[in-house]
């Protein structure tokens, strides 16, 4: 059951404290640009979280998603747009920043950082001085996979080159996180930049090719919820949103390592409404709007207080909060030098443009089958206008 009543409460609270502030213009509309499936909406009976901001501060949202922290890079770089709030991931993070593409915060207009945030996630590697981002969320990546058609045990992810399951594999379709699985596998770090490891990792995902159904980001849900695809590689809050779909679909840490992240609230130089942003920012942050947000989103909280709120199941869920010894395996990424990433991107879409792969295979095949049923109409034809 949802804390409705304790949201509208909340709401109240927030309305009295953001109009003792009299700061802001309250008929003004900020642009945000998240990831998809990724803010609770309101449905399912959960909080609607724009809608509550809104409510609360007369500001209106204006939301769009994107699939990938590339395709957010490639929006902020090719100029042209103006959003407020963006929620790149880790590297991401200090990629936009190293590139000055990303306004300091001014933490006096988000309380709630200083008052709630968990330490261990102030001053992260990719922000070392705090400047630029907010922890949104936390996570890890995992094998999601559907038990009823997967009968081999699943710890590794060499489980995604088995042929037993050709055709039923998704794979990220972004370089970085496909080229973490073949580095944990190869065991190198995720944020190597020698190119003879880089080129080990692209022959690893090149021996995969032909066994993927298709490279897929937000695409995943649709296809592991109704079964046309079994086993993927993918984010673990991810799989708790599928879950509750499909109870079928399982979880793994791989034995090899995965990958563990943090995604933040920032504010690119592109933003026209700085004040109101980072008053967003701090909408996000108060522990019972993070609670009842990731009960729905299924993500890890970066502020303990916001536990309170969370759904008994999400609170105590091994997948949303691992325990030490498993997280000992995890890596996060690092920024790369600009053209380790342009190199990564190029083999990666080599990989994807190479051989026939699955999909194509497939496609051939059907197009030669109604090559041959036209040829025998036509020869049929042909025989009974000569007789």
């Amino acid at each position: 059951m949802k804390k409705i009543a304790l949201i509208l409460l909340s709401v109240i609270f927030l309305c009295m404290a953001f109009s003792a502030c009299g700061t802001g213009d309250y008929t003004a509309t900020i642009n945000v640009y998240n990831w998809g499936q990724y803010i609770s909406d309101g449905s399912d009976g959960c909080i609607d979280v724009n809608k509550a901001f809104t409510e609360a501060t007369g500001i209106k949202v204006n939301y769009s998603t994107f699939d990938s922290n590339e395709t957010l890079y490639t929006k902020l770089k090719s100029g042209g747009v103006s959003y407020d709030v963006i929620v790149p991931s880790d590297y991401m993070v200090g990629m936009l920043a190293s590139e000055g593409l990303l306004q300091e915060l001014n933490y006096d207009n988000i309380p709630n950082y200083d008052k709630y945030v968990d330490k261990e996630f102030k001053n992260p590697t990719f922000d070392p001085e705090g400047k630029y981002s907010v922890p949104y969320t936390w996570g890890t990546v995992g094998i999601i996979y559907n038990s009823k058609y997967v009968t081999k045990p699943v710890d590794s992810w060499e489980i995604m080159w088995d042929k037993d399951y050709a055709g039923k594999i998704l794979m990220f379709d972004n370089p970085r996180d496909a080229f973490a699985i073949a580095e944990f596998l190869l065991k190198y770090s995720i944020n190597t930049t020698d190119e003879a490891e880089l080129a080990a990792a692209a022959e690893k995902l090149a021996a995969q090719k032909d066994l993927v159904q298709s490279y897929v980001m937000d695409q995943v849900y649709a296809l592991m919820e109704t079964e046309e695809a079994w086993i993927c590689a993918y984010y673990a809050g991810d799989y708790l949103y599928m879950a509750d779909t499909n109870p079928n679909l399982e979880f793994c840490f791989p034995k090899e390592g995965f990958n563990k992240f943090v995604d933040s609230l920032c504010i690119p130089t592109c933003a026209k409404n700085k004040d109101l942003a980072e008053m967003y920012i701090n909408f996000l942050t108060d522990p019972e709007i993070s609670g009842e947000n990731m009960n729905y989103i299924g993500y890890s909280t970066p502020v303990s207080e916001a536990k309170q709120y969370l759904d008994e199941e999400v609170a105590n869920s091994p997948v949303a909060y691992p325990d030490e010894e498993t997280l000992a395996r995890s890596q996060s990424f690092e920024s790369l030098p600009t053209e380790t990433v342009s190199h990564m991107g190029e083999l990666f879409n080599q990989i994807k443009a190479s051989g026939s792969g699955f999909t194509t295979l497939a496609f051939w095949i059907i197009v030669g089958g109604l090559a041959v049923m036209l040829i025998f109409f036509y020869i049929r034809k042909k025989y009974r206008d000569n007789y």
